[in-house]
């Protein structure tokens, strides 16, 4: 068994838009409409990761004030919001 602590184990996007202020809980903030996580090091194998690791470290941002993603060139999240149209 390899281990690493280079790995992504998940990334995501908080989509719950009725969590207001963060409460310094990683399981509820990560949660948060307006934000991304991602996590790196150890998965959790019951939702199909396979990174094995001694660190499961979760990085949160804020997205609410400037920031975007872009998926093939194309812009479709901005300022902690979904695009649509």
């Amino acid at each position: 068994m390899s281990y690493s602590n280079k790995q992504i184990a998940r990334a995501a996007i908080g989509t719950n838009y009725g969590i207001t202020k963060f409460t310094k809980e990683m399981l509820f903030d990560e949660k948060m409409g307006g934000t991304i996580h991602m996590a790196l090091g150890n998965s959790y194998p019951e939702t199909g990761g396979q990174n094995k690791s001694a660190i499961h470290w979760d990085i949160l941002k804020d997205m609410k004030k400037g920031g975007e993603i872009c998926a093939d060139g194309k812009l479709f999240y901005k300022n902690g919001k979904f695009l649509t149209g």
